[in-house]
């Protein structure tokens, strides 16, 4: 029986790393990339040379620039990002037949029958260091990673070794995580935390001396899991699971604070079409709605809807969000800065693009198809709603929306990667000839 062997990789301060690849002259700066309407609100990503000065993520770029008077703001380019992001993930999938990726820079590779057809003429560090050192000749961008037999201890390789490679040989586990602090677990919430340090349980180590039963008792399965991993033990594959999302949101701060709220509201009820629209592509219903307004003195007001059945019609959301809108804003007289709209507790909806559906929801699901189709072929704004329409008389900003945050649910990325969101293997004779290549010149070089 093979043992596992996960590859973490993980960019290293991915935005600003992009930035720098984007223009050579920022190499050896403090770069950071600001966030907000014109791109100098707060720091959404600092390289390294930032950090130093104590750039942090989450901090007012004004703040940043006092730490590091030299450093170098950068307005994001989302997408580019995106566009280096599938880059790199395109040079990752030649180096195994299972890729699972997890966000716009991170992802794991399945690397366990590697010591049968490609380690025999190296070592795991040199092939993984040539992965990394080849997506910063041909991307540009700096990447670690961590080779483990899991790919929670591997993340924490990554973690831990960052900017670099670490990996943690079979039979190391237990001593590598016996001194680390159990927050580093992705998965561990504050409650868990509470509970597992009322035990006396602060790090791997203390809980690896804790008895299993305890452990399942106090957390059921999940707490044997712990046990096991924390003892070495936990080998665990990796799979590839694309699931439903539970949730789609939208955080749009107003390209300047809005005095008018007929105007606030055309937004909100524009921002709802779009994502019912999404909503629909992905076959989904959302059983409840919620709606926060922030002001520009950036206290907030907000409500939320919960409907009896999961919903998917424009007419419906847009009732509820119009009633919500209302009922929030009443009595308040400070400009809109921010709307953000999220529909969530979402469930499957069963249509078929047909015309000629016999419910309203095939018909529904026939028209968004449409819909999207021809907005795909001629343009995002072939085909609007009056609001989306009325929103765009209003204010010009909006001719022209702003891309969104680059991050998209595992499912759409890895469709993009492979083509499909059901079969990854189903190019699998296509990856063995790719690596057989890679192998080649791996071999070669060393």
């Amino acid at each position: 029986m093979n043992l596992n062997r996960i590859l973490h990789v993980d960019g290293d301060s991915f935005f600003a790393s992009c930035e720098i690849a984007l223009d050579k002259k920022l190499e050896g700066r403090a770069v950071w990339v600001g966030g907000g309407r014109r791109g100098d609100g707060i720091v959404i990503a600092a390289n390294r040379v930032a950090k130093k000065f104590g750039v942090k993520t989450g901090m007012a770029c004004f703040e940043a620039k006092r730490l590091c008077p030299r450093g170098v703001l950068c307005r994001p380019h989302y997408d580019e990002y995106r566009r280096l992001s599938a880059e790199m993930f395109h040079v990752l999938e030649e180096y195994s037949p299972m890729l699972v990726p997890v966000s716009i820079d991170e992802g794991f590779l399945d690397l366990t029958t590697m010591d049968q057809h490609v380690w025999r003429d190296t070592t795991p560090e040199k092939y993984v260091r040539e992965i990394c050192a080849r997506i910063l000749r041909e991307v540009k961008l700096p990447v670690s990673a961590g080779l483990a037999n899991s790919s929670r201890l591997a993340k924490l390789a990554t973690d831990a070794i960052k900017p670099g490679f670490l990996e943690i040989k079979p039979g190391e586990e237990k001593e590598f995580l016996k001194d680390r602090s159990v927050r580093e677990l992705s998965g561990i919430g504050k409650n868990r935390q509470r509970s597992l340090a009322a035990l006396g349980a602060l790090t791997f180590g203390h809980v690896a001396r804790l008895p299993s039963p305890l452990l399942k008792q106090k957390f059921g399965i999940w707490g044997q899991q712990l046990w096991l991993f924390a003892n070495g033990q936990w080998n665990e594959p990796l799979l590839l699971e694309v699931k439903d999302r539970t949730t789609i949101s939208s955080n749009t701060t107003l390209p300047c604070d809005e005095p008018d709220y007929d105007a606030a509201l055309t937004f909100a009820l524009s921002e709802a079409t779009r994502l019912t629209g999404q909503l629909r592509r992905e076959q989904l219903q959302a059983r409840e709605l919620s709606l926060t307004i922030r002001f520009n003195d950036f206290t907030e007001a907000g409500g939320s809807h919960r409907f009896r059945e999961p919903q998917f019609l424009n007419s419906i959301f847009n009732t509820v969000l119009e009633g919500i809108f209302r009922d929030c804003m009443g009595g308040q007289v400070k400009p809109v800065r921010q709307i953000r709209l999220a529909f969530w507790n979402l469930a499957r909806l069963d249509t078929q693009p047909t015309l000629w559906g016999r419910t309203g929801a095939e018909r529904w699901g026939a028209l968004d198809d449409a819909a999207h189709k021809l907005n795909s072929q001629f343009g995002n704004s072939s085909v609007m709603t009056g609001a989306q329409l009325a929103l765009r008389q209003i204010d010009d900003a909006h001719k022209n929306p702003k891309a969104k945050c680059p991050f998209v649910p595992q499912r759409e990325m890895v469709k993009k990667l492979w083509g499909t969101d059901a079969d990854p293997l189903a190019h699998k004779g296509d990856w063995e000839k790719r690596l057989g290549n890679v192998s080649k010149q791996i071999q070669f070089r060393h």
